[in-house]
């Protein structure tokens, strides 16, 4: 069985932190969306994995590789526009050929293991199992109507939603999905739908299984949602200090990676301070992803993500739910004290006044 993520979205509803970086290697809890994905794959057995590739192919490359510090194989697959899900699959058919496959799209979190599901797949062998998760906003999603427990229907974005069952973006299939993408024409909106595919292979009566998750999962193509997921996962690290710790206070699950330099500051879990980061006269609370060459000192952050490099330095008041982007510098000019929200692309500079 092989692996399939795709990679290729844009990012508009991050933006501008998309102008510079693909979304799917937005950190969450220090670590690449997209690598979530990938270790998901390989802890269920798949070690060949294709990754479709846009915008932000050279990026994407960069960042993975060959894929062998995950114990995978990669192979590159570019797409050369978003023209949908199912159009994703079809220009992957040379590397998937007649395999079974597990699709994934890249700016997911899923909390439940995807192994079990793996399984029994490659046990049972229908022509598609679908996940699914109750949500509260259904017509965002492509949503699915069940009769009996069997999948009957499935709209993209509904008005009237039939369910409130939202596809979850992970799929798997067997080699008649590519019949099943070649059948159906673009949507109103320009792309081939996944959600048109699979309807179609309920039509011609293969088999669609449904699985409804248990726990979380998050699409992170918006910001709230990529806090969310940051809040969930960073809540599941177990604490440690490997970086130097002076006159500073230290409070539940808070992991220190090597190099980090805490001084006389608080620190409240859970949070994640990156390699090389300072932290100094400051205060992290919790919910917090601190970057690798972080420096914060004289400020106090709660419940953000600090990219890479990035600066807070006497800012006098709290941030918080807030995405400062890699090398960005925010500091304080004169002093007014008050409260700032802040989503700043790569490069940025705010001087508060």
């Amino acid at each position: 069985m092989k692996g399939l993520i795709l990679s290729g979205g844009r990012g508009t509803r991050l933006r501008p932190i998309t102008f510079t970086s693909a979304k799917q290697l937005v950190p969450v809890a220090n670590k690449a969306i997209l690598f979530y994905g990938i270790e998901a794959l390989a802890a269920s057995g798949i070690r060949e994995i294709g990754i479709v590739v846009g915008d932000t192919r050279q990026e994407i490359r960069e960042a993975v590789g060959d894929g062998s510090r995950f114990g995978v194989s990669v192979t590159y697959i570019e797409q050369e526009a978003p023209l949908g899900l199912a159009h994703a699959v079809l220009i992957s058919e040379p590397f998937l050929g007649t395999d079974p496959f597990c699709m994934y799209l890249g700016d997911n979190l899923i909390l439940e293991k995807l192994a079990p599901l793996v399984e029994r797949f490659r046990e049972e062998k229908p022509n598609s199992q679908i996940l699914l998760a109750r949500v509260p906003n259904p017509s965002q999603f492509g949503v699915a109507e069940l009769r009996d427990g069997q999948v009957v229907r499935l709209i993209e974005k509904p008005r009237t939603p039939p369910s409130d069952l939202a596809l979850v973006g992970v799929y798997m299939f067997d080699a008649s999905i590519f019949r099943a993408v070649k059948a159906i024409t673009p949507s109103a909106r320009g792309e081939l739908e996944i959600t048109d595919a699979i309807q179609w292979l309920i039509d011609a009566g293969q088999v669609v299984r449904p699985h409804v998750i248990e726990g979380w999962w998050k699409d992170t193509g918006r910001l709230e949602d990529l806090l969310e997921a940051n809040r969930i996962i960073l809540d599941t690290l177990l604490p440690r200090s490997d970086g130097a710790v002076t006159d500073s206070e230290i409070l539940g699950k808070v992991v220190v990676e090597p190099g980090a330099r805490i001084l006389k500051s608080t620190l409240r879990g859970p949070a994640i301070i990156g390699k090389g980061a300072v932290i100094e006269n400051a205060y992290v609370g919790p919910f917090t992803s601190i970057g690798d060459g972080v420096t914060v000192r004289g400020s106090e952050v709660e419940h953000s993500i600090l990219l890479e490099g990035s600066s807070v330095v006497d800012v006098g008041a709290r941030i918080e739910s807030s995405l400062i982007g890699r090398n960005a510098s925010i500091y304080r000019t004169v002093a007014k004290p008050r409260s700032f929200n802040f989503m700043l692309g790569d490069r940025s500079e705010v001087g508060l006044i």
